[in-house]
């Protein structure tokens, strides 16, 4: 399930911004596709005017398209669990255009592997760049997070699962060396310099997240692009 809208502060309109000669969603839409495991892939968007963009083009791409509240996300996925009959779902963000297939896919073959764990993620203990993340809950980890979250875990749809004192089956990738010092998520102008030059040089095509981090370690130009943003905090609107 990757969630987009239009709507962001920093920076507007960034899921349907052109990379490399496609939209960002639809690079996002295409890796989500190309991983194993996924039986579909979903869009949720909300049912703001300015996000009937966002519908039509996940709608071109041939992906089913659901739509809820704008503000309370962790209410849109659960109404996209509802309509999918989903078991589990993996969640994906539409500012994060780099995300490995193969990641989702490592993901989800844990989760299958035993599914009982409520959460699977790489970001438990953050190793990989911040915009390669991929978090899998399960439907009855998403339905409780759904009657017990409130404020800014309705926002942050997974934080409940991982941040709440109650406690859910969890189990996280880590990679090595750690790479969680570098940035290729899309959230300001900053970033999406950085991300259109990473896109330039790696091609048009979901890369390894082995070589962004290889291109990145090699060209502190592109890493000093976007240096200096600070990532928004959980609790921050």
């Amino acid at each position: 399930m990757i969630q987009a809208r239009t709507g962001s502060s920093r920076l507007p309109g960034k899921v349907l911004r052109p990379l490399a000669g496609r939209p960002v969603l639809a690079w996002m839409v295409r890796a989500a596709t190309a991983a194993r495991g996924v039986d579909e892939v979903v869009v949720a968007t909300s049912t703001a005017p300015g996000d009937d963009a966002v519908a039509e083009l996940a709608s071109s791409l041939d992906v089913r398209v659901v739509r809820g509240s704008e503000d309370d996300v962790l209410s849109r996925f659960v109404l996209a669990l509802e309509e999918t009959s989903a078991d589990a779902v993996v969640r994906l963000t539409a500012d994060c255009p780099l995300v490995d297939p193969v990641l989702v896919s490592q993901v989800v073959a844990l989760w299958r592997a035993d599914p009982t764990l409520e959460y699977v993620a790489t970001t438990l203990q953050r190793t990989l760049p911040r915009g390669l993340d991929v978090e899998l809950a399960s439907r009855g980890a998403l339905l409780a997070a759904d009657a017990e979250a409130r404020d800014h875990h309705r926002v942050h749809v997974t934080s409940y699962l991982y941040a709440a004192d109650r406690e859910f089956r969890r189990l996280g990738i880590v990679v090595a060396p750690a790479a969680n010092d570098l940035r290729v998520t899309l959230d300001t102008p900053e970033d999406a310099t950085a991300i259109e030059a990473v896109a330039d040089r790696l091609g048009d095509a979901p890369p390894r997240w082995q070589d962004v981090v290889d291109l990145l370690r090699a060209s502190p130009e592109l890493v000093a692009a976007n240096a200096s943003v600070r990532q928004k905090a959980l609790t921050d609107g």
